[in-house]
């Protein structure tokens, strides 16, 4: 087997398994399933984190986890999809932070790694067997990869810096007036 083919092998195997990981977790927030809260209850658990709507914050970090999972898995849109699932991660390893890096302990090991292979996924593209790839790359092209992540970078700091405005006016208000926690 060409070189080359071994390494779309192996951005194959990458792309199907940090792909179907992130739509789990995606399918957990949006629709409940495998074993997940669905938008209601995860709308709950983001205003809880100081996402604020709590409704339209799980929407977002749902279609993030499992449509970018979607996308990375089938090989569409890479950069898009890689950019939209290391944009989610990154609100989740925010909220995971405070107890450190390791997941065992609570910590943010896990969306990190997870958004790192996303974006690592968005940049590289996709590989031979892919949707791209059969495409010709339409939705692959160089300057979707540079807007993508801008966007994505943009769009995250402005909800991690919302998020971070919420908590500390929580803490300000103390605890009696709101359980607002990290």
């Amino acid at each position: 087997m060409p070189l080359t083919h071994r390494k779309d092998l192996g951005l194959l195997a990458l792309r199907l398994g940090a792909g179907g990981v992130l739509l789990a977790h995606g399918s957990q927030k949006l629709f409940g399933w495998f074993g997940g809260a669905g938008i209601e209850g995860t709308a709950r658990g983001m205003e809880h984190m100081g996402f604020l709507p709590g409704r339209e914050s799980a929407i977002a970090a749902g279609l993030g986890e499992a449509g970018g999972g979607a996308l990375l898995a089938l090989g569409l849109a890479t950069p898009a999809a890689g950019a939209a699932a290391a944009g989610a991660m990154a609100g989740a390893a925010a909220v995971h932070a405070p107890a450190g890096f390791f997941a065992q302990g609570g910590g943010f090991e896990y969306p990190a790694f997870l958004g790192f292979v996303a974006a690592c996924l968005g940049l590289s593209g996709p590989g031979r067997f892919s949707l791209d790839h059969a495409t010709r790359h339409r939705l692959d092209r160089p300057a979707t990869v540079v807007m993508a992540f801008a966007l994505s970078a943009a769009a995250a700091t402005v909800v991690l810096s919302r998020r971070a405005a919420t908590l500390a006016a929580a803490e300000a208000s103390g605890p009696d007036t709101d359980s607002r926690t990290a």
